[in-house]
């Protein structure tokens, strides 16, 4: 077993390596020009968007949810662990230059989910139960042509495998320790509690995700950013030095302090583009399963409201993390991951602070679960059409209680490799398609003006 973890590593090590990072970045980079830098003067405009979205009576064209619910069900997979462990692992490895060059990969980042997104509404197919499916393996088969369907099916094959890890047994993994480190309940009433309670959602399709999604994510993100907002007010003295370090460090690198070891301006580059990415999934593939649900009549609506993700993931969530932990000194005592996170939340807000963090790794793993169940729904809809939907669906919430009692290591790992697999095929794609993309976007502004 170790050795096969072994191996699994060096693999996912290779995969998540820096070609990896600079093809993701790369490509956001070139969206961002070719769609004339829309993506980041058009944020006003995707918010009005946004908010027109959330009522179906506002909403024209075909599709099953809201702009607004598949914009939360995206979300609900993203804002999670990356928000609260992925950003304290950056500041940790890389300093707080890190912080910088996760801002610069969602900025450009925000063009790949807008392509992503775009090319799902546009390349989405209706199922014969009346269902609408889309994502990276439809764009691929109805964009790219048919010579290319073993592409869109690598894709789809990869999520679904990734489903089973990074989205239902690890989360289930870390609620499971969580709830029994805070009151003593053993794994397996927990791993039982999520199984039944991920069921209950699941069964009634997207329509029911998306319903849950759309009140539990701006609960559980209020919750997270006011109270990281109150503890910043309390230290606003500090912030104009927290934004100093963040943009000089990024050139500078940052020297050894207090239990923190000092990185160089490689490391933080490095690791503030990595973490960005596993934070925002941009390029991953993931979020336009759920933009293919929306209900809209033009793929660039839905593409500007998609964009959204990155920003709220990493330029709103991510940055109250990591002004907490440069503000309240956190970063400098050795920590690293979620506990480092918790550790700069009681040090602002002693006695709350463990509660805050706690209820956010929770509800963000839930979340995570019920979305990602989704995806590897659509995933095995491709591969073996309707007939496996209910019982990927039974494996799905049986994998749940026993991701909450078993040893994950090698699950983790295995995930996280299938994870970097799947943005090969959805690259290439929205590289393919780029033309697709850029000329749509130019259709829909000028037909504004």
């Amino acid at each position: 077993m170790d050795g096969l973890l072994a191996v699994v590593g060096r693999i996912s090590g290779f995969v998540w390596g820096p070609y990896m990072l600079i093809l993701l970045v790369g490509t956001g980079i070139y969206l961002t020009f070719g769609v004339r830098w829309k993506t980041v003067t058009k944020i006003g405009y995707a918010f009005k968007l946004l908010m027109q979205g959330r009522k179906k009576a506002d909403q024209e064209g075909e599709g099953e949810i809201t702009p607004f619910q598949a914009l939360m069900t995206a979300l609900s997979a993203t804002i999670g662990t990356g928000n609260i462990a992925g950003v304290a692992t950056a500041i940790f490895l890389g300093g707080p230059g890190a912080v910088f060059w996760m801002w610069i990969t969602a900025i450009f980042g925000m063009a790949t989910k807008f392509g992503e997104a775009v090319l799902a509404v546009r390349y989405r197919e209706t199922m014969p139960d009346g269902s609408f499916v889309g994502g990276p393996m439809y764009y691929i088969k109805n964009g790219m042509g048919k010579n290319w369907k073993w592409l869109g099916f690598c894709f789809a094959l990869f999520a679904a495998i990734a489903a089973f890890g990074i989205g239902n047994t690890v989360q289930s993994n870390s609620v499971a320790r969580a709830v029994e480190s805070a009151f003593g309940i053993p794994y397996w009433i927990t791993g039982l509690v999520l199984a039944l309670l991920t069921f209950a959602v699941i069964i009634g399709g997207v329509k029911r995700i998306a319903r849950v999604t759309e009140k539990l994510v701006p609960i559980m993100a209020i919750v997270y950013v006011l109270g990281a907002l109150f503890i910043i007010v309390l230290n606003f003295d500090k912030i104009g030095s927290a934004f100093a370090l963040i943009f000089s460090d990024a050139f500078t690198g940052t020297a050894a302090t207090g239990g923190f070891a000092g990185a160089a301006v490689a490391q933080a580059m490095r690791f503030g583009v990595a973490r960005g990415v596993f934070s925002n999934e941009a390029g991953l593939g993931s979020a336009p399963i759920a933009h293919a649900a929306a209900r809209t009549k033009d793929p660039v609506r839905q593409g500007i409201v998609g964009m959204l993700g990155t920003f709220i993931d990493t330029i709103c969530v991510c940055t109250m993390t990591a002004l907490l932990i440069i503000m309240t000194g956190a970063w400098k005592g050795g920590l690293t991951g979620a506990e480092l996170s918790q550790r700069a939340f009681n040090l602002g807000l002693p006695g709350l602070g463990d509660f805050v963090v706690g209820f956010g790794l929770v509800v963000f793993a839930f979340s995570t679960m019920l979305a990602w169940s989704y995806y590897g729904q659509v995933c095995f809809e491709y591969i073996f059409g309707l007939k496996g939907v209910t019982p990927y669906r039974l494996i799905y919430v049986v994998l749940i209680f026993f991701g909450a009692i078993i040893n994950l290591d090698l699950v983790w790992t295995f995930s996280d490799m299938m994870n970097g697999l799947m943005i090969v095929p959805n690259l290439i794609a929205l590289l393919v398609l780029s033309p697709v993309i850029f000329r749509t976007c130019k259709e829909h502004f000028d037909s504004l003006k």
